[in-house]
């Protein structure tokens, strides 16, 4: 990414979602902001539940030129009329989901903190690296996506990258002018008003 360029948003939505509210709350913010890409990240595994979230979320998005992905579940995308799929296994599905949707679609790839799965997802034909968390996190195995990966990937790897996980002013600002993204979900949903939450997460990138 040039350094002169201003990283892009991408939200992803809670884990949870209140259909009598959320699609509310979710276009006010991206009619407060510029956003590229929503992730439908949903916690469920009940597809009926996701069905009708994707739904919801797709309404609000295409009346407003946004993209929307839905994590992990590869066989949907197609079915509810999404933009594509944002893979959480790192390198392993990207081939299986490119030959399912074809190219026309999106295909994410989220690779942790390892620089040898954002490097292998992109060659298996992934459109972006999500790396995190970026923050410090007792999920997982506590690991953080340090800011020497993303100075790297800027440097050396053309495919946009997404920093995600855990982020606040501080790492926002820091990070910057070395990632194309910044994933942010629970940093504005717990928020009393996302939409100004958001707006301040966006006034860190300019310093």
């Amino acid at each position: 990414m040039a350094q002169d360029e201003q990283p892009q948003i991408y939200l992803i939505t809670p884990p949870e979602v209140e259909l009598s509210r959320f699609p509310k709350v979710l276009s006010q913010v991206l009619d407060a902001h510029d956003v590229a890409c929503v992730r439908l990240a949903l916690a469920t595994r009940d597809e009926d539940a996701i069905c009708r979230a994707a739904d919801a979320c797709r309404e609000v998005t295409h009346a407003r030129d946004i993209a929307l992905v839905i994590e992990s579940h590869i066989l949907l995308v197609d079915r509810l009329g999404l933009d594509g799929v944002h893979l959480t296994d790192s390198a392993r599905s990207v081939r299986k989901a490119r030959k399912e949707l074809g190219n026309d679609a999106i295909v994410g790839a989220y690779c942790g903190t390892s620089q040898h799965d954002g490097m292998s997802a992109g060659e298996a034909g992934a459109d972006y690296i999500s790396f995190g968390p970026v923050g410090a996190s007792a999920l997982m195995g506590g690991e953080q996506a340090p800011a020497e990966l993303f100075e790297w990937w800027s440097q050396m790897i053309e495919l946009p990258v997404v920093a995600e996980g855990a982020l606040n002013e501080t790492l926002i600002r820091s990070l910057a002018p070395v990632t194309d993204f910044f994933g942010l979900g629970d940093e504005i949903w717990q928020a009393e008003d996302p939409a100004a939450q958001l707006g301040d997460l966006i006034a860190a990138m300019q310093g």
